[in-house]
């Protein structure tokens, strides 16, 4: 079994390692599957690749907070760069014949990349599966109906996708509803829950002996992502920490994001100064780990970081970003509703505030705090949805290749009398 996966990557680090996450569970769980990832995001070679997945890395396109796309590297037009990304994409799936095409986000691709590709599965590949991932927040309804309306999104799910699988759950956010599907749409949706993450590689033993960390002292990890414009949150941090008495024995781990502007990445240094107490890091595959040693995260809302604090069950302080899109606001806001963790909005933060709510989510004794029983089944579920589907196409191209041979049969048998 084949399975093209296409990860829509414009902005920080999260669409490709929540599809890496899909892939491995797919490939743990389902005997001989291939997939092949199609990727744009500059740090798709720093993640470990489990057997039976390899990838082709497209030219890197970025959306800024402005949401207008933009050539990353290379000295080629925005037409251009789509062009060759749309015709790599093509001649992928001309060649790999996949059973399932799982696409990420966007129904026709960045920039309408996937149309061609699409059109040639549909008419060339008929058997094969398209089946589009949502994950539970895009951006505001007004935004995302407008969006899907003026690209012919609705249209391209009833015509072309056999299913829509969303990593998230209504009690959350309705996304079928807040996002106006019509009933054709509607009877393909299936919402998978979010997503659980496996444990992560390193104890939590051995994660504070490499940070040196004693056993009396409270870890707080920092993370905003890909750093692309973590820069705030972790300006904040440092702020509110600046603030804490004197004889306080914090110890702060700082992971700034490979996407963070230098200049930026040296304020941080430079805040942090000489203190022993912060530790400043810029990327790791095994985020998990991080989490699971902390005593308190503080971070954006990103879906992947979401998902990794409520797996590893650890307290959270959450300041989300609300540019280019209002989707990190929107499940911050949600989710600390149902009492899954604390959030701040990005304009009311308050450093003594922040300092003090630090100091609050420490001292709580460590227990399951969920105020609201979570759907986190969502890599299971998915897998499941998937294995239907490809046995699906499997079974239709057996039945393809047996309806084929009775053109053949009545001359055979004219032939013999």
């Amino acid at each position: 079994m084949r399975i093209l996966v296409y990860s829509h990557d414009a902005y920080g680090l999260g669409n490709i390692r929540r599809m890496l996450a899909i892939c491995e569970h797919l490939l743990q769980e389902i005997p001989k599957l291939s997939i092949l990832l199609l990727s744009g995001s500059p740090m798709l070679q720093g993640f470990r690749m489990p057997k039976g997945l390899d990838y082709i890395k497209l030219p890197c396109l970025n959306r800024g907070e402005s949401g207008e796309v933009a050539v990353k590297f290379l000295g080629m037009g925005v037409e251009q760069t789509v062009k060759l990304r749309s015709e790599m994409i093509l001649s992928a799936a001309i060649n790999f014949q996949p059973d399932l095409f799982l696409v990420d986000k966007k129904a026709f691709g960045l920039k309408n990349e996937l149309t061609d590709t699409i059109n040639y599965l549909h008419q060339s590949l008929p058997e094969s599966k398209l089946v589009l991932l949502l994950r539970d927040i895009l951006d505001s309804p007004e935004t995302t109906v407008a969006e899907w309306q003026k690209h012919g999104y609705y249209e391209a799910l009833e015509k072309f996708y056999h299913q829509i699988l969303i990593v998230g759950t209504p009690e959350v956010f309705h996304t079928a509803r807040e996002y106006k599907f019509s009933p054709a749409i509607l009877e393909k949706v299936r919402y998978c829950g979010y997503m659980r993450r496996q444990a992560g590689l390193k104890s939590e033993r051995c994660i504070r002996r490499e940070l040196q960390i004693l056993p009396q002292e409270p870890l707080i990890l920092v993370t905003p992502g890909g750093g692309e414009d973590g820069y705030e949150l972790v300006d904040a941090y440092l702020s509110a920490l600046a603030l804490m008495p004197k004889d306080n024995n914090i110890k702060s781990l700082i992971i700034c994001g490979p996407e963070m502007p230098v200049q930026q990445k040296q304020l941080v240094v430079k805040a942090a100064g000489n203190n022993p107490q912060i530790i400043i890091g810029e990327f790791t595959d095994d985020l998990m780990s991080y989490i699971q040693a902390a005593n308190l995260v503080v971070s954006m809302a990103g879906y992947n970081t979401v998902c990794e604090i409520l797996s590893a069950d650890k307290p959270a302080i959450i300041l989300p970003r609300c540019k280019p899109s209002m989707e990190q606001l929107i499940r911050a806001g949600n989710m600390a509703y149902l009492g899954l963790f604390k959030a701040i909005h990005p304009e009311n933060i308050d450093h003594e505030n922040l300092m003090n709510e630090i100091l609050l989510q420490l001292k709580q004794k460590p227990q399951n705090h969920y105020c609201f029983n979570i759907n986190m089944n969502g890599l299971p579920r998915v897998k499941e949805y998937i294995s239907i589907l490809l046995t699906q196409t499997s079974c239709e191209r057996q039945l393809s290749k047996f309806y084929q041979k009775p053109s053949y049969i009545p001359s055979l048998v004219i032939g013999n009398r």
